[in-house]
């Protein structure tokens, strides 16, 4: 549910962006982060836990954890909370450790 049309705040942002998650093109409204966009479209998972195995998703969404870190363009283990989500972006799940030799 997204409020388009705030009692106080009045029209919201109504522009749109399309990035892709897994291969699958997603669009949402312009300024969210990349962990609201893809709550917005019903995906929890985000990734996978390296000790447990478990799946990981969005924790305190504000930075402090580890548990929404994605590979964002390419770049392994952003922060997905913090990340605002941009045209044309490529978004997957980070399901191991960063490869720290590239």
């Amino acid at each position: 549910m997204e409020i388009t049309n705030h009692p106080t705040l009045g029209k919201q942002i109504d522009e749109e962006v399309t990035f892709t998650f897994e291969g699958m093109p997603l669009t949402v409204q312009k300024g969210k982060t990349v962990a609201a966009a893809l709550m917005t479209h019903r995906v929890r998972k985000l990734g996978v836990s390296r000790k447990l195995i478990q799946p990981r998703g969005l924790f305190c969404a504000n930075g402090r954890c580890c548990s929404c870190f994605m590979t964002i363009d390419g770049k392994e283990h952003v922060r997905s909370c913090m990340t605002l989500v941009q045209n044309g972006m490529n978004v997957l799940q980070n399901n191991s450790d960063p490869n720290v030799r590239k």
